[in-house]
């Protein structure tokens, strides 16, 4: 079993920044990888980036990619999203989640274990 809790979320403005943190407790493995997802009011939610314990590789959804950073301190079981160059659009319930590391990152279904999710607002 693994419990994940995010923080970080709140409210900036376009431009601004922000750094999200997922803090992961129980059984863990270098083979497991660290993904974000958000979701916005009435749309489904989608993927924002991954990243591998055990690897330095990581994936980002376009609409992110060049704004966005995940990272991982592995002695610390925590993931982190710097999220740079904030747009109204960026706005949604930002959720962690963690499984061992599928092809499918980007998909939903890959992932057992979530966090309970944290709200990043960004005003126009």
């Amino acid at each position: 079993q693994v419990v994940l809790v995010e923080s970080g979320g709140g409210l900036v403005q376009a431009g601004g920044s922000l750094r999200l943190s997922c803090a992961a407790s129980g059984r863990t493995s270098t083979n497991y990888a660290m993904a974000w997802f958000r979701q916005a009011p009435g749309k489904e939610r989608e993927f924002v980036a991954v990243i591998r314990w055990g690897l330095s590789s990581t994936y980002y959804a376009d609409s992110v990619k060049g704004r966005f950073t995940i990272s991982r301190d592995n002695a610390k079981n925590t993931a982190y999203l710097q999220m740079n160059t904030l747009k109204p659009e960026d706005t949604a319930v930002y959720y962690c989640a963690t499984n061992w590391y599928s092809g499918n990152y980007y998909d939903t279904g890959s992932y057992r274990f979530w966090g309970q999710g944290t709200q990043v607002t960004v005003s126009s």
